[in-house]
């Protein structure tokens, strides 16, 4: 089974500093029908105004990454980290027994463009963590690379679930067949361009949810960006 979850329909709030698309419900976003999927608890699409950011916050219990589109993203944390997360870099944390944090677009012109996304955990209670990467020049390049495994495969970040996430830039024309393991689902994010997951097409900020589907086909439309999630 190939699911839509377009774009328009997300829950979508104007803060004036933070414009935000929430895939899953979040904060003040609450629909019965999109509360996860499989361990997938969040995907927000943020735009972060120049200057402006999160101030210092709490989680637990949550594995944390953050992907940068366009622009930059200050973090600081309890845990003594700090750094300035650009594209093609991936941050992430594990919040555990808990952790504080805040974000900041650090420039004065452009906004950060971003995906935060989070997944729920193996284990509750562990000891919180952080990790940061560079991805390789053209790793993403009409391949699936995995930024986000449990092993952490391929230099990819570690987290604390049995999901593999990958990014992926594919020319217009490109076109990969894939095969979901026995007991595996997918989710596959529109970041920009458009792509036929099987021939059905999504845009950007759509999601595409996989169930039951072995064999699969992306094909792109235009150059596109995206990424996408091999669930148990």
């Amino acid at each position: 089974m190939i699911t839509l979850r377009n774009s328009g329909e997300r829950g979508q709030f104007d803060h004036g500093w933070l414009k935000t698309a929430h895939t899953f419900s979040f904060g003040d976003y609450f629909h019965p029908e999109h509360m996860n999927f499989r361990t997938l608890r969040v995907i927000n699409e943020d735009f972060i105004s120049p200057g402006q950011g999160f101030g210092t916050h709490s989680h637990h219990d949550m594995e944390i990454l953050t992907y940068i589109i366009d622009g930059a993203l200050e973090h600081k944390d309890s845990l003594g980290n700090g750094s300035v997360i650009r594209p093609g870099e991936v941050q992430r944390m594990s919040a555990g027994t808990g952790v504080q944090h805040s974000e900041f677009n650090p420039s004065r012109e452009e906004d950060c463009h971003l995906l935060q996304i989070w997944l729920t955990p193996e284990v509750r209670g562990m000891e919180p963590s952080y990790e940061q990467i560079t991805l390789p020049e053209g790793a993403r390049d009409n391949r699936l690379c995995p930024i986000a495994s449990l092993d952490g495969c391929e230099g990819s970040v570690h987290w604390h679930q049995d999901a593999i996430l990958f990014a992926a830039h594919f020319d217009s024309g490109f076109s990969l067949d894939l095969q979901l393991g026995p007991g595996r689902y997918g989710w596959l994010q529109v970041i920009s361009g458009g792509m036929l997951v099987n021939d059905r097409p999504a845009g950007p900020g759509d999601g595409v949810a996989i169930s039951n589907q072995k064999l699969l086909n992306f094909t792109a439309t235009r150059d596109s960006d995206f990424i996408f999630f091999d669930l148990a």
